[in-house]
């Protein structure tokens, strides 16, 4: 399907979507929300994590996810002395999940002006940035030569709405749930090219050196962070702080080391 009216209106409408389903809940009463106040009542805190994006998340030989971004949820429910419940989510419903209260912290996104309307960022807590991969020998020297190929992104990606934004008619899309789903139809030939986060990039180029695929690409550099639910400001604070403390001890570093194999590097 090529970059056309009717895809540009399906990308507004899930951004205009989540608006939507904001203002049914009601701004003005998260800004009154007591989260923070919640978790330490319930003496939990649920925290949603990717359920298929490793290193941040994914699931074991034993059912159970493990990860980056798993590391980061029980350090984080350890600081606040309650007990931790993981929420597995994929990258469709992280934000209805956090709007219709069935979590009280996101793991793992990307800060856009269209997010930040409806949630609060936290300050970034892990490396990211989002890049095109490809073949080595094609060439792609700016995103206004993808007119005409086939790119693969998962849907509602900080790739795909950035590539939606700003490549040229005749661009054409797969859309995929997932980034196992992406990658697998790259591979498959199904798309020419996959915009992807450098982690999983790396995996690819990693794991397929008979391919001779590259980082054809770099699309912007974007840390990850947590969010919480809009006006909640305690909650904001408290996750900040945490944050920075694992920062200062050096707990998020080793862990970027060991799961994200690059050092923390990420502006406060």
């Amino acid at each position: 399907m090529s970059l056309s009216t009717s895809l540009k209106r399906r990308v507004s409408a899930a951004v205009l979507s989540i608006a939507g389903l904001s203002a049914v809940l009601g701004l003005a009463s998260n800004a009154q929300a007591d989260t923070l106040g919640d978790i330490k009542k319930a003496g939990v805190i649920r925290v949603a994590v990717p359920q298929d994006y490793a290193p941040f998340g994914s699931a074991g030989s034993d059912m159970q996810l493990h990860g980056y971004d798993v590391e980061v949820a029980k350090l984080t429910a350890a600081a606040l002395h309650v007990k931790l419940e993981i929420v597995p989510v994929t990258m469709a419903n992280k934000i209805p999940y956090l709007l219709t209260n069935k979590v009280d912290l996101v793991l793992n996104l990307g800060k856009n002006p269209q997010r930040a309307e409806v949630i609060d960022f936290t300050a970034p807590y892990a490396p990211y940035y989002t890049a095109i991969f490809g073949p080595q020998a094609e060439a792609l020297p700016d995103v206004g030569a993808l007119k005409g190929k086939k790119i693969g992104v998962v849907t509602g990606s900080q790739e795909d709405l950035f590539i939606t934004k700003n490549a040229p008619a005749g661009t054409l899309f797969s859309r995929y749930q997932d980034n196992s789903s992406a990658v697998a139809g790259f591979l498959s030939g199904q798309t020419e090219f996959l915009a992807t986060g450098n982690i999983v990039g790396a995996k690819l180029l990693a794991d397929n050196p008979q391919k001779h695929f590259a980082q054809k690409l770099l699309l912007m550099d974007s840390p990850v962070c947590a969010a919480v639910r809009k006006g909640d400001a305690p909650m904001l604070e408290a996750v900040n702080a945490i944050f920075a403390a694992q920062k200062s001890s050096g707990q998020l570093d080793t862990l970027s080391r060991q799961w994200l194999k690059q050092p923390l590097d990420v502006k406060p």
